[in-house]
């Protein structure tokens, strides 16, 4: 990996004669946090960028970006607060019953739908978002063997889940990129503890999301793509693959909140090429 933020605050303009690209360098794997806070530091107006996050029309949502470091290297923890409280991507898992034991309510498809609905964004973004939940439903449903229409998505992890969604939908949208690729996808390895008991890296979900993307386990034990991640790689990503032939100006890191032997990021760099 570069050494630690070069060339990330050359906010240059980005000019005509080639295809505006963004890369994704996803060796440490994908999450929604992550990928929110890698293409915040791309924008070239972040005050003006988190005003705009914190009018999406989350209700009591709040994005509070932080100035992090992983490894020695400096770049954006995206915290999402709901109603005051900070909530993990992994919480995003979905049951079959409208409440658990705990007595939680969760949400039904038709749910995120009116949500999305009172998004304050375009119909673009939130074709986008409800495209996401639906390869999510959709995997999930394949996993459990259910149909879409039963999967309910548990409170904790809706609006935290929908938040990182609405946001990488939404900041893509405004920095315009034509191509969207990225490097194969580091998933990890060992097992993970969701509502339903320890799973298999990748998750069973994950897993399925990733059908047909290139992923390798690598050396760090732990669950380094979430479900989450893994539905917005495959809504927007075009192609994988190494770095192609293009001339970077402006790069961005979005931190993740574990610590790991190595840094714990997702890089995006947008340039022409």
């Amino acid at each position: 990996m570069a050494a630690a933020g070069y060339g990330r605050r050359f906010h240059g303009h980005i000019t005509g004669g080639t295809m505006n690209t963004l890369y994704l360098d996803l060796g440490m794997g994908a999450a929604g946090d992550m990928l929110t806070a890698a293409l915040y530091e791309l924008m070239p107006d972040r005050a003006r960028a988190l005003e705009q996050l914190n009018g999406l029309g989350l209700p009591g949502v709040v994005f509070q970006p932080e100035d992090s470091a992983k490894c020695g290297i400096r770049g954006t923890h995206m915290r999402v607060l709901i109603h005051g409280e900070e909530e993990g991507d992994a919480h995003h898992h979905d049951h079959h019953e409208h409440r658990d034991h705990h007595g939680h309510h969760h949400s039904s498809m038709a749910d995120i739908q009116a949500l999305a609905d009172g998004l304050h964004v375009s119909q673009s973004v939130k074709g986008n978002v409800m495209a996401v939940y639906e390869k999510i439903a959709q995997a999930e449903g394949h996993v459990h063997g259910v149909p879409v229409t039963e999967i309910h998505f548990h409170e904790v992890g809706t609006m935290d889940a929908l938040a990182d969604i609405t946001a990488v939908c939404f900041l893509l949208e405004q920095l315009g990129a034509e191509k969207i690729i990225a490097s194969p996808v580091q998933v990890g390895f060992g097992k993970t503890r969701c509502a339903h008991g320890l799973l298999p890296v990748p998750a069973p979900a994950t897993a399925e999301l990733l059908l047909g993307v290139p992923i390798r386990a690598g050396n760090i034990e732990g669950e380094l793509c979430t479900p989450t991640g893994a539905a917005l790689i495959r809504q927007f990503v075009s192609g994988f693959g190494p770095m192609p032939l293009m001339t970077v100006e402006r790069m961005g890191y979005g931190l993740g909140q574990k610590d790991f032997p190595a840094a714990n990021c997702l890089r995006a760099m947008l340039g022409q090429g």
